[in-house]
């Protein structure tokens, strides 16, 4: 189990994340990219505690999405199946299992000031903390992919599921968009990765 997870997060991070995953009882499967969501905890009808991560993620992001599951594992246990997935006890705990990963021998000097301020209120994904979404995003494997905040307002670019779309302004925090078949507008958040059409 260490050797899979050494390929999967920081190398300082692997005997900390492997007693979690023992002192949790924690079945973790690797799973190929989702495009909507990291990761994923459930209780199995046996009562195993399965959680899935996304393979394609970089260490720093696969690390916090497995210590968010394993958060989910530990709130319910700990306050019972009736919280709030992302409530109060889920950030406690999320915050209790995040703060010893907090430190330089795991994460890059430029991510820990970001890191130490989304823990003192972790939000359901850290895609939502758009200064942590980025900063986390310029370790990720180089694709051909474009951050909607990159591309210059009128461009044209598509998403993963097809679908092409119009850039326009920005309301408030995130980029009005216009379906180019439909004509619809949706909101589409800075940080989202799009592949840009030549015009």
């Amino acid at each position: 189990m260490n050797e899979t997870l050494a390929k999967y997060i920081p190398e300082h991070a692997v005997a900390p994340v492997f007693e979690l995953i023992v002192q949790n009882h924690v079945h973790l499967k690797i799973v190929n990219e989702r495009v909507t969501r990291h990761g994923d905890y459930r209780r199995a009808v046996s009562g195993k505690h399965e959680i899935t991560v996304n393979a394609n993620l970089n260490a720093y992001k696969f690390l916090i999405t497995l210590v968010h599951e394993i958060a989910h594992l530990v709130a319910f246990e700990k306050f019972g199946r009736t919280i709030k997935p992302h409530g109060q006890e889920w950030k406690y705990c999320f915050q209790r299992l995040m703060i010893p990963f907090i430190r330089p021998e795991i994460f890059p000097n430029q991510l820990l000031p970001l890191l130490a301020k989304h823990f003192k209120n972790p939000t359901a994904s850290s895609d939502t903390d758009a200064r942590l979404a980025l900063a986390l995003k310029y370790f990720d494997k180089p694709n051909d992919k474009n951050f909607v905040f990159d591309i210059p307002i009128g461009s044209v670019f598509r998403i993963h599921n097809g679908k092409v779309f119009k850039k326009g302004n920005l309301r408030v925090k995130r980029y009005e968009c216009t379906e180019v078949t439909s004509g619809r507008i949706f909101l589409f958040n800075p940080n989202a990765e799009v592949e840009l059409l030549k015009p």
